[in-house]
Formats: structure tokens, sequence, C-alpha cells
């Protein structure tokens, strides 16, 4: 279930988890979509009989596209209340740890690592990302990642 935060309460959920997604299935049209998109059509994720022979035993996301999945775990994970606009600022820090199975389902665990106030009303918020792999030890991946939410208030009242 997502949980709904507003923007003004961020700074008091420092350090807090503010939730978690909902599974997320790794299909393999999902990833051969993912090839097509970015010219990548590595064996390991795009033949699943050649990938079966091969160091993980099966076809395995990219480990772009489970970056790629951040935002929809995020948003899945939690609502910031408040915020008119949101800009991906980027990342500071990307893990990837462990392969993620085509097949598979992964979701992500969503921290406030930091959150500021920055001029004309936006809050720079960074949020650290542990997306898992259903049935798996330890975590697939592990992003920091920073957005500017706009305060609709802060806009309108400056």
């Amino acid at each position: 279930m997502t949980r709904t935060v507003h923007i003004e309460d961020l700074a008091g959920l420092v350090g807090e988890t503010l939730g978690v997604s909902r599974w997320l299935p790794v299909t393999q049209s999902k990833v051969n979509q993912f090839a097509a998109a970015t010219g990548d059509f590595q064996w390991i994720h795009v033949d699943p009989e050649r990938a079966a022979d091969g160091p993980f035993g099966v076809a395995v996301a990219h480990g772009l596209l489970t970056l790629a999945l951040l935002p929809s775990m995020i948003t899945d994970a939690v609502t910031i209340e408040g915020a008119d606009v949101i800009v991906n600022k980027g990342f500071d820090k990307v893990r990837l740890a462990n392969p993620v199975p085509v097949g598979s389902r992964v979701r992500g665990s969503v921290r406030l690592n930091s959150t500021r106030l920055r001029p004309r009303g936006f809050h720079e918020v960074e949020l650290a990302v542990a997306v898992e792999v259903d049935g798996r030890p330890g975590t697939a991946l592990k992003a920091d990642i920073i957005f500017l939410y706009r305060q609709a208030s802060l806009v309108a009242a400056g």
C-alpha cells in the first residue's frame, strides 16, 4: 500500500523507511523491449537458451533496466503530497549487487536519506532504494537517487 507523506513533514522522517513497493514482474518481453530501446542485445539478457549455459544459468535483466524501474517502485511505495513538480536530479551512488533473473519479481524499499529546502520552493530529497528479488537473499541493486520536489504552496505564496 502506498504511503502518503506531506512535503512539509519530510524533515522529520529522515532516516526512516517511507515504504516498500509492490512486486514487479521482470519478463523476457520487458527485457527484450529494454534491449531494443537501448541497443544492448547482450546474449545473457535476450537469449534464454544460450544464457542457460552462461554464468548465471538463466537470462538476467540488464542492470540499467533494474535501475530504470526505480521511479515506478518509488511512486508505488510513497506519494509526496503538496508537490506540484518532481524533477529527477540524478544519483549519488548505484551498486548492482546481484543479478535479476528473467521471470523473477522485484520490489524496492525506499528510505529517506536527507531533505533540504532549495530556492524557488524546491525540496531536494535524497532517497535510498534497495531492490530485492523475490525468494533470493541480499539485494539486486542499491541506489541513492535525488529528486527536486517543488512545494506548491511556497510557489503560490512567493
